[in-house]
């Protein structure tokens, strides 16, 4: 999710290819991978994610598989806290999990700390093999010297949620085609906000924060360049979505509620707000918060302005604190294997990066009844093939947008001018980054 996580976000049995030499370095320097266990040694391997991966009949399924194996699954709340836990974990040496899940918003925090995980290219099954995964969801987790320290789980293509009802009492049409022409540019989204707004005095869209996001992960570079040097003063698509955030702010068109506080949740609720950016992740959160009696009220279509995006998705890492690493990369694998991953799309609905899961009727074929029906499956897929390849994260990217871009804008919803607000992230992502 996952960005639940700020989060966008699925059991056969796959039998594991015997891996080569274990001697292979597991981190930097002169460190060897420790060897294997025997056949049928029992192995304690422990898993650590946090908010919902959808691998609670999936583990059982494993275990079933491999009897010698048992796995203890820790499981915690919001991104955030889970990753700081990780970094104090990863400098003390000790107290990660054999498998770590790793979301693609904080990965940028550990792609430069590569020798403190495995290189699954070279523990990891055959049949994990880069083909396995969409070109830019693999390459993300590369770091700079090439090696590969996660399997990718899901993805959280873009699209958009909107409220029929708001819709038509309002004049506007509501048919998930008929919409598209609102969703097409940034530009055309705002504009149908404002002419909502004036017209409803209703909010268009939830938080400034939540647009912004959004429309600086569109952009080929983000908040680091490539250089790891902060490119937020300089990065003008950042300047420029920021003006057209702000801008949309000052005509009302924002609900002002901060992502995942009980206020956004009860905004579901009470149709605080009319559209909703969604990456495949958010129709999960839509039902959980909205309930039933909206059922039907929310629609989602496959556009998005600016063509598309993707916004969430995870990795399953192995640190070389594992003392298991080759039996920690058969579970990886086996998570993140196309059918595996259906399976935690159809329970929690984390979208797969898996090429062959795409194309997959099981995946293909998935509707949603609570938005009419909607071919969720079919739509998110078109979704995420729109998406060409990843945004550079640098090191401190999820930092910045959790800690100085969305506090800045949300400081703008409460009064602060648009320059002011500019200037507070910017000294923000300064502090993150020095």
């Amino acid at each position: 999710m996952r960005t639940i996580r700020n989060g966008l976000v699925l059991a056969l049995g796959i039998t594991m290819t015997a891996l080569g030499a274990t001697a292979c370095s597991g981190g930097g320097g002169n460190q060897q991978t420790p060897a294997a266990a025997a056949p049928n040694e029992h192995v304690d391997l422990t898993l650590a994610t946090f908010t919902e991966f959808g691998y609670e009949a999936l583990i059982p399924e494993y275990e079933r598989l491999h009897p010698n194996i048992k796995i203890t699954h820790r499981k915690t709340g919001q991104g955030g806290p889970y990753h700081q836990d990780l970094t104090t974990k990863l400098a003390a040496g000790s107290g990660l999990a054999d498998v770590t899940a790793l979301e693609e918003g904080h990965l940028s925090d550990f792609l430069d700390k590569g020798s403190k995980f495995n290189d699954l290219s070279k523990i990891g099954p055959a049949d994990a093999s880069p083909d396995r995964w969409l070109g830019w969801k693999y390459d993300a987790a590369k770091t700079k010297d090439g090696k590969v320290i996660g399997y990718g789980t899901d993805i959280g293509p873009l699209a958009m949620c909107y409220r029929k009802d708001l819709f038509q009492a309002a004049g506007l049409p509501t048919d998930p085609e008929a919409v598209k022409p609102l969703f097409a540019t940034w530009d055309s989204y705002f504009q149908a906000g404002a002419d909502y707004s004036a017209k409803t005095h209703k909010a268009w869209f939830d938080s400034a924060a939540q647009n912004f996001n959004a429309m600086v992960n569109q952009l080929p570079e983000g908040y680091i360049s490539t250089d790891d040097k902060l490119a937020v003063e300089t990065n003008q698509g950042i300047k420029d979505a920021w003006t057209k955030v702000t801008d949309a702010v000052a005509k009302g068109e924002s609900a002002k509620l901060t992502a995942f506080s009980p206020e956004w949740n009860t905004g579901f609720k009470q149709g605080a707000f009319a559209t909703k950016v969604c990456p495949s992740w958010m129709l999960g959160v839509i039902k959980e918060q909205a309930g039933p009696e909206n059922a039907n009220k929310w629609a989602v279509t496959a556009a998005f302005p600016g063509g598309g995006g993707n916004w969430g998705g995870s990795y399953l890492t192995v640190p070389t604190q594992s003392k298991h690493p080759k039996e920690a990369a058969e579970l990886a694998a086996w998570l993140t294997a196309p059918e595996q991953q259906i399976k935690a799309f159809q329970a929690k609905g984390n979208f797969p990066s898996q090429v062959k899961a795409l194309t997959d009727p099981a995946l293909l074929s998935q509707t949603d009844a609570y938005f009419g029906g909607a071919k969720i499956g079919e739509l998110f897929a078109e979704q995420a093939k729109k998406v060409q390849k990843p945004q550079y994260k640098g090191p401190g990217d999820g930092q910045i947008q959790e800690n100085a871009s969305s506090p800045a804008l949300k400081a703008v919803e409460q009064g602060k001018s648009a320059a002011d607000g500019w200037n507070q992230m910017v000294e923000a992502a300064k502090k993150i980054t020095r």
